[in-house]
């Protein structure tokens, strides 16, 4: 397990159409740190959003693609991703609120 702060988990959103779609369903995607862990996932959720209070944390590893340029070939970077899922009575998160 890392020894990682509660800013340092979530790195950024992700803001897909797919992603956008669930929101109805109180469910945000998040990219995560590499190896941090649902419970540390669910903590930095709970304490930067405030009136937030989680249900339930999926995550999965994107493994990275293959990408060609001409001859040369390289891979993508690998990242963690993370979709948390709110109780009903939890308050959105206002930063994916107008979009």
């Amino acid at each position: 397990m890392a020894n990682l702060s509660y800013y340092d988990v979530l790195l950024k959103p992700v803001i897909t159409e797919k992603s956008m779609e669930v929101m109805a369903e109180k469910k945000y995607t998040f990219k995560v740190h590499p190896e941090a862990t649902k419970v540390q996932i669910r903590e930095a959720v709970e304490k930067m959003f405030n009136g937030t209070k989680v249900k339930k944390v999926n995550t999965m590893n994107q493994a990275g693609k293959t990408k060609r340029r001409g001859v040369t070939s390289g891979k993508t970077s690998k990242f963690k991703k993370a979709i948390v899922t709110l109780t009903e009575e939890s308050k959105d998160i206002e930063f994916f609120e107008g979009m």
